[in-house]
C-alpha cells in the first residue's frame, strides 16, 4: 500500500488549530475534527483531494477536547464514516462528563477561563473504541498505518502512526509561539493542557525510537523527530524526582 497523503485542514489561522485529512488510494482518514462547525472546510480538503464525502471512511479523534472533537457527529452524518476514540474519553464525547484540564502555564490558566474551551458539542459515541493499548490497523480505511493509544495530554488519547515514518499526535507535543501563531513553528513546546508530563514524555520519545521522523501536531507544527525528543528529554528533566501536582480544572 502507498503512503498516504497528509493534508492538513486549517481550523485556525496560523496553525493555531490544525485537523489532517489522510488520502490514500482506497480511502480516507480524517485525524481530529476540530471544533463544532468546521465541517465545510473538511469537505474542502476532500475536494481538493479529488475525493468526495463517501470517500471518508474513518474519523480518528485523538481526545475529548471541542477543538479535537467538536464537529465529529456532524462529520460522520456527512460522511457515513466511523469515529474511533479511545474508551478513556467516551464519557466527555458522550456528554456525560465534564472534561478536565491540567493548565500547564500562565497561558494554560488563561485560556481555561475562554468560554470556548468549555464549549459543549454534539454528544458523539464512537463506533470503534480502543481498549488499554490496542492498536487499529487502517489498511481497510484505505491508509497504510495504525492508531494507538498514547496517554498524557489526557487519559486517552491516541495517535496515529504511519508506515511512512510520520505520526499525526494531536495535543502530545505542540509548537510555536502561544500554539502557533507567528513564529518559532519549529520548536516544541507543552500544550495549554497536560495531564501528565512523564507519560507524555515517555510516549513522544518511544516514537522517536521506533523510528517516526516527522511529527504533525494539533497546534504548530510540523515537527522533526529531533526537536521532539529534545522535547521529551525537557519533560523527564522537568519532573524527574517530583511527584506530579498540576491542578485539574473543570468546569462549575
Amino acid at each position: 500500500m502507498s503512503a498516504a497523503q497528509i493534508i492538513r485542514v486549517p481550523i485556525l489561522p496560523f496553525r493555531m488549530l490544525n485537523a489532517h485529512l489522510l488520502v490514500g488510494a482506497a480511502g480516507c482518514v480524517l485525524v481530529d475534527a476540530g471544533v463544532p462547525g468546521v465541517a465545510p472546510r473538511v469537505g474542502e480538503a476532500l475536494a481538493r483531494a479529488g475525493r468526495a464525502w463517501s470517500d471518508l471512511k474513518l474519523i480518528v479523534v485523538t481526545h475529548a477536547h471541542v477543538d479535537h472533537a467538536g464537529s465529529a457527529a456532524e462529520l460522520r452524518e456527512r460522511s457515513g464514516a466511523l469515529v474511533v476514540a479511545h474508551e478513556a474519553e467516551v464519557d466527555h464525547l458522550n456528554g456525560s462528563a465534564p472534561m478536565t484540564f491540567c493548565p500547564t502555564g500562565w497561558f494554560g490558566r488563561l485560556f481555561v477561563r475562554a468560554p470556548l474551551v468549555h464549549e459543549r458539542y454534539a454528544p458523539v459515541t464512537p463506533d470503534l473504541m480502543l481498549y488499554g493499548n490496542e492498536t487499529l490497523d487502517l489498511a481497510p480505511y484505505g491508509v497504510a498505518g495504525r492508531v494507538r493509544h498514547t496517554p498524557g495530554h489526557t487519559r486517552g488519547s491516541l495517535s496515529v502512526v504511519l508506515e511512512s515514518r510520520e505520526a499525526l499526535v494531536g495535543d502530545l507535543v505542540a509548537s510555536g509561539l502561544m500554539l502557533g501563531g507567528l513564529a518559532r513553528l519549529g520548536h516544541a513546546i507543552r500544550p495549554p493542557f497536560e495531564l501528565d508530563p512523564r507519560a507524555v514524555g515517555v510516549e513522544l520519545e518511544r516514537l522517536v525510537e521506533e523510528g517516526v521522523e516527522t511529527f504533525y501536531l494539533g497546534h504548530g507544527g510540523p515537527l522533526g523527530a529531533a526537536e521532539v525528543r529534545r522535547h521529551a528529554r525537557v519533560l523527564a528533566g522537568s519532573v524527574a524526582g517530583a511527584p506530579h501536582r498540576q491542578r485539574m480544572l473543570q468546569p462549575r
